[in-house]
């Protein structure tokens, strides 16, 4: 049951300017994802998460998509997918995401108020598009929050620091002089 360590472990590492990056299935489909380290994650995310009474799992495209369709599948519990395109449904609510990478709008449909949601990511890196989910969710449509989990998390200093929000994560990680470095195993609570 440590595949996803091992997975981060053997992860490639690119760099994009000054940022060493780690390349991995759960963040960036490449190299293939295999079976085994999907279920493991999804199990993981079921121990960890709390998920009764959770009514709709929500989360961005694109890279939360299998992640959250994989625990949909096993917990019955709906998908919601945050997207890129605006389609103008009734109720669609726009967020403004800025990442260290880049910025963007992001649509919310289905989700209403009221509506207890768990959030889950594949990474969390500058915070920036989990706070704006966030801030939106609960703020715009007045759903409720029962949990937040990212798989991943690079460890540093990030824009949830500052609010009430709590992110758990299956472990944290940094890179460093080219390697991935485990920081916490376990993760955040």
């Amino acid at each position: 049951m440590d595949q996803l360590r091992q997975s981060l472990l053997d992860a490639p590492i690119i760099e994009k300017g000054e940022y060493q990056y780690f390349v991995h299935p759960i963040s960036d489909g490449v190299p293939m994802l295999k079976p085994e380290l999907l279920r493991e994650i999804v199990i993981r995310i079921i121990r960890k998460a709390e998920l009764e009474n959770v009514d709709k799992i929500v989360t961005p495209a694109a890279m939360g998509i299998h992640i959250s369709t994989a625990l949909s599948l096993m917990t019955d519990i709906p998908l919601v997918v945050i997207r890129k395109r605006q389609y103008g449904l009734d109720g669609e609510v726009p967020l403004f995401q800025e990442t260290g990478y880049s910025e963007s709008e992001m649509y919310i449909n289905d989700v209403e108020e009221g509506d207890r949601v768990l959030v889950l990511d594949d990474v969390l890196s500058t915070g920036g598009t989990m706070k704006a989910i966030l801030d939106a969710l609960t703020k715009e449509v007045g759903a409720d929050v029962v949990d937040v989990v990212a798989v991943i998390k690079k460890a540093g200093e990030n824009e949830l620091d500052q609010t009430d929000y709590n992110v758990k994560t299956l472990i944290n990680v940094t890179v460093e002089d080219g390697e991935v470095v485990i920081v916490d195993a376990q993760g955040d609570d």
